[in-house]
């Protein structure tokens, strides 16, 4: 996979560097609005991410803000790249803007956590698999065929993040009762079972499972947690995606995150280590998927 970052992702990520900039200088959006003749709604479309930002006044709030080299032509070069289309946003075109919007935050991650408490991970189904857990809903609310063949296959592209180099660094907690939850037949699922075990051995994929008999004390549905590396020296702060029945919403406020992240640590220390994982894995397929 080639140039893995997505432009919508730096975007944001050039949207919150301003807002932090603006922070450090002691203006308020009023006030950086008033000197620029801009609107005060202006910036705060800037800042949210709600419209892209043009080299002409990016420099003009870069001058305002007291903005020198070498981090000055960083944020230049991050705003020409926002403004580009990458290969994510042409692959999520036909997607539902949530599912684009997860899709291309996703691709700019360098850490991904995920707690699964109903299937398998996405990152860790293979075709047919996913192809069951997605028939349900393409039933339920009678979406075309193939619409289910795109996100099926956007989800196998998914995947290479894991392959790709550097390789994502993937982490997920799975309920135990994730494995006993049948999506199609026997086959399919032994074969989605084992797939999880190889999987599980790839260096930068751990797989743990919280068993039914221990501690629950997370009650919460699927969630993902994602790290970003800096681009351009300029930072992206942790972001958590939460699922819901019909899409999902982000929190990005350090008090949020950081409680999702001591939620996830707990998980990982309550559930089963890597090795015992698979054990039981491997056990549970013998017992009713083979």
């Amino acid at each position: 996979m080639v140039d893995q970052g997505s432009p919508a992702v730096r975007g944001r990520r050039l949207a919150a560097e301003l807002r932090r900039l603006r922070e450090r200088s002691g203006l308020t959006g009023e006030e950086v609005a008033s000197r620029l003749g801009w609107s005060g709604s202006k910036i705060s479309r800037i800042e949210h991410h709600r419209i892209g930002v043009k080299q002409g006044d990016l420099r003009k709030l870069l001058d305002l803000y007291g903005v020198t080299e070498p981090h000055r032509l960083d944020l230049l070069e991050l705003a020409r790249e926002s403004a580009q289309k990458g290969w994510i946003e042409a692959v999520t075109a036909s997607f539902p803007a949530e599912y684009a919007t997860y899709l291309q935050t996703e691709a700019e991650a360098e850490l991904l956590w995920n707690w699964e408490p109903f299937i398998v991970p996405g990152l860790l189904q293979t075709e047919d698999y996913a192809r069951e857990v997605m028939r349900g809903w393409q039933s339920m609310f009678s979406l075309p065929p193939s619409d289910l063949e795109r996100r099926v296959g956007a989800r196998l592209f998914r995947q290479q993040l894991l392959t790709k180099s550097p390789p994502l660094e993937f982490s997920a907690v799975i309920d135990e009762s994730v494995l006993r939850r049948r999506f199609g037949g026997k086959e399919v699922m032994q074969q989605q079972m084992r797939h999880l075990i190889e999987a599980s051995r790839r260096p930068n994929v751990a797989v743990r499972i919280l068993p039914m008999d221990g501690d629950h004390l997370i009650g919460t549905g699927a969630f993902f947690y994602l790290q970003f590396p800096q681009v351009h020296d300029v930072p992206m702060h942790d972001i958590v995606n939460v699922e819901h029945l019909v899409g999902s919403y982000y929190l990005e406020d350090e008090e949020s995150t950081y409680k999702y992240r001591v939620t996830f640590e707990h998980l990982v220390a309550t559930a089963l280590d890597p090795d015992k994982s698979r054990d039981l894995i491997a056990k549970t397929t013998d017992r009713l998927w083979s």
